[in-house]
């Protein structure tokens, strides 16, 4: 029998993007594992494999017409779902949402925006949530620039809160993978 494509996600972010090591975390908490999505997501099986299970895990949340990534780990799960979309006959944009906008050029703070329609439904991807701060501030300017977020779709969830914060503003969210996935609970 074949793995599943979240088996070989799973096995992928072992291999490339899971440690045990004491780091402080974007949250400013610390702790005692780290997970960069980054490493599996931009090898060319990752992006296949989140694109896919990415664009699947669309249909538990309420209809979309584009997808957006947080800056930096979102944005190749962004590009890696609209291309899937495409490919399998529903095509989505993509948008990337920066942290702070450009001091030079166009200036914005979500890349991508001429498709952007006011009130659209869009999916924000994360790469990790742990206490979900850093994506409410995303969606946050997603709504700021006309975009309306109907969900959230994340690699892993540190089971931090972050899930419960997201969902307490109102936003369904579904994790591909938990930290279970990579430390088992202590048996009690």
């Amino acid at each position: 029998m074949s793995k599943s494509e979240r088996e070989l996600l799973v096995d992928l972010l072992r291999e490339r993007s899971f440690e045990r090591k004491r780091v402080v975390l974007a949250s400013g908490r610390e702790s005692d594992f780290f997970i960069d999505c980054k490493q599996a997501a931009l090898t060319a099986e990752g992006h296949a494999l989140l694109g896919s299970l990415m664009f699947e895990a669309l249909d538990a949340l309420p209809r979309c017409e584009a997808v957006a990534g947080v800056e930096l780990g979102g944005c190749p799960l962004a590009s890696a779902v609209s291309l899937t979309s495409f490919v399998r006959g529903r095509p989505l944009p993509a948008f990337y949402v920066r942290k702070e906008a450009k001091d030079h050029g166009s200036k914005r703070l979500v890349e991508g925006d001429r498709s952007l329609v006011p009130g659209m439904p869009i999916v924000m991807l994360e790469d990790v949530v742990t206490t979900g701060g850093s994506t409410l501030k995303a969606v946050e300017k997603l709504t700021a620039a006309g975009g309306r977020v109907v969900g959230v779709v994340a690699i892993v969830d540190r089971l931090e809160g972050g899930a419960e914060a997201i969902r307490a503003a109102g936003l369904p969210l579904v994790s591909l993978c938990t930290r279970r996935d990579f430390i088992p609970d202590d048996p009690a």
